[in-house]
């Protein structure tokens, strides 16, 4: 046989922005050796025909950084196409990390990325305090995809600063110099950079602002000079969202750091529904800075964010009420009952005013909360929104809300 796999007959994209095309793929050794029209036979072959024949995609923003420990299916990525998933990012992570550390990082990873308590501490062995420990751990088990992983920033200083890096205390000289060694560290472990956060709805599941909230300039660029030292990487971050509709302060500091060290810097982009479009103001600030001889990239989310609102779950339009607060660790069948009760129904519906959650707009967006049905639709019509529904019936989205 001349190739240890072809797959022929295949529409094939190849990433390069050409056109799809209809051919073949070789494959020996692992590695693509052709591509179009490929004469010779392989010891396998595959018919590809009708179906899209594409490189693998790397999901470049993932919070895989327990799954990858406990387990070897990267699911729903690997799911999808998905062959290397990046993780650490937004600076929450479990590396590095002492013993009385391990519940503060798991309640900022709950907070951030709804993952339960219960399932980090059942899953996670903790066999590991240093970062290229925890790389260790990584590589010590098989997977059906790669994994790659930045050094996420509130691990890192927690680990240095302790309580005071928990509390948002201003970094000392001595941490600045020791977070500094520690991403040196990491990057010729294999970290592929640095992650942060400094989004003011990133919290820990207590409420708190996560570690590397709003740090100063001086923190971010210490630790960048440690990738650089180490060999060089991506700076990633998740900038807060403007309070004035302009980005130009939000994101200063981070291409600041970017030029000073010379690393190329990747981060979300993100714009509302309604307010200004500061979007487009973002994208000129990354031309300006990859002008001046920058690598800014951004990230931007190829389908509007979304929540599911459930009783059993963290988020629902009634979280916030005082009548619902006082019957929420019930059982769900008795709290269930309890709501059907017509006192405690009229007490929470007359408590559903405004409420102090980060994502406040999306738990009471009634135009935009639609039921997801047994069978989840997930492009409904307009008229199926909450807003429409109760518009229909002559009640309040609110009371709709609560009889679903």
């Amino acid at each position: 046989m001349d190739f240890d796999l072809v797959i022929r007959n295949g529409t094939i994209v190849d990433g390069s922005g050409a056109e799809p095309f209809v051919g073949d793929v070789a494959v020996t050794d692992g590695k693509i050796v052709s591509v179009g029209a490929v004469s010779g036979r392989g010891a396998r072959e595959i018919d590809a025909s009708g179906l899209l024949v594409t490189p693998g995609f790397v999901d470049v923003h993932t919070h895989y950084d327990g799954q990858a420990i406990w387990s070897d299916r990267m699911l729903p990525s690997s799911a999808h196409g998905v062959t290397t998933a990046v993780m650490g990012n937004c600076g929450v992570g479990f590396a590095p990390c002492r013993q009385t550390d391990h519940d503060l990082l798991m309640k900022v990873m709950a907070g951030v990325e709804d993952i339960p308590n219960a399932v980090m501490a059942e899953g996670l062995p903790w066999t590991w305090e240093t970062f290229p420990q925890y790389m260790d751990a990584l590589d010590a088990r098989a997977r059906d995809i790669d994994v790659a992983a930045y050094l996420p920033h509130s691990p890192l200083r927690v680990y240095v600063m302790g309580e005071r890096g928990a509390n948002h205390e201003t970094a000392t000289a001595e941490d600045l110099e020791r977070m500094q060694a520690l991403a040196r560290q990491a990057v010729e472990a294999g970290a592929i950079g640095f992650a942060t956060s400094r989004l003011m709805i990133h919290r820990t599941s207590d409420g708190d602002t996560i570690p590397s909230y709003n740090v100063a300039e001086t923190e971010l660029l210490a630790i960048a000079e440690g990738v650089r030292q180490g060999g060089g990487g991506l700076l990633q971050a998740v900038p807060d969202i403007p309070a004035d509709g302009s980005y130009a302060a939000i994101l200063k500091p981070l291409v600041d750091v970017a030029a000073s060290t010379g690393q190329p810097l990747t981060f979300t982009l993100a714009t509302g529904n309604l307010g200004p479009s500061n979007w487009r103001e973002a994208l000129g600030l990354i031309e300006a800075a990859n002008d001046a001889g920058g690598k800014v990239t951004a990230q931007v989310f190829p389908r509007p964010i979304g929540l599911i609102q459930s009783l059993n779950l963290s988020v629902n339009p009634f979280m916030h009420s005082p009548s619902y607060l006082a019957i929420a660790e019930l059982p769900l069948p008795e709290r269930v009952a309890r709501m059907r009760d017509p006192a405690v129904k009229a007490a929470i519906l007359g408590e559903s005013g405004e409420i102090d959650h980060p994502f406040a707009a999306m738990i009471r967006n009634w135009n935009d909360i639609y039921p997801l049905g047994e069978v989840p639709n997930y492009e409904p019509a307009a008229d199926d929104s909450i807003a429409a529904r109760a518009a229909a019936r002559g009640v309040s989205p609110e009371l709709e809300a609560y009889e679903l």
